[in-house]
């Protein structure tokens, strides 16, 4: 799985480069900051940048259905989370507008989860972004698409 930039995406602007992804890190790293459900779930960063981000997440006990296989909304939750981080770094919040998953096979109890998010089209305020959940063998796991809204409020200070 390729962690750099989103290089099959379609921007309308130039793109992404090192300091743009500079740029994403630190706000997808302020975003993260206050996000204690991500946390509590043990999500971790493993990558960012301009219109990319990879996420590992661990399934335990506490994420297991009633068939003792990873609960959907836990597998979500990651690729949710993936998307945010995937959106977050071009300087302005920016929000769900709407998301889709496709649930291809379980994951069990001791998978490691990686969510890979990349941008397919950018806009001035709406994107598609698409994440890939997979295992630590590099089985597919789900397919999510996420539509993204931009706002106009700044992260951590940056303008757009």
């Amino acid at each position: 799985m390729n962690m750099t930039r989103a290089d099959d995406a379609t921007h309308d602007e130039t793109p992404a480069d090192d300091v743009a992804d500079a740029r994403a890190l630190t706000c997808v790293q302020a975003m993260l900051r206050g996000d204690a459900c991500s946390a509590d779930l043990g999500m971790e960063l493993q990558g960012a940048g301009a219109g990319w981000a990879t996420l590992r997440m661990p399934v335990t006990a506490r994420m297991l259905n009633g068939y003792q296989v990873c609960h959907g909304g836990m597998i979500f939750a990651l690729a949710d989370t993936a998307f945010a981080c995937s959106c977050n770094g071009y300087g302005r919040v920016t929000v769900a507008g709407g998301a889709a998953i496709e649930y291809l096979r379980p994951a069990q109890l001791g998978d490691v989860l990686t969510a890979h998010g990349r941008e397919r089209k950018r806009g001035q305020f709406t994107g598609v972004y698409d994440i890939e959940v997979r295992n630590q063998d590099d089985q597919l796991i789900a397919l999510f698409r996420g539509q993204s809204f931009a706002t106009q409020k700044s992260i951590v200070g940056l303008s757009n």
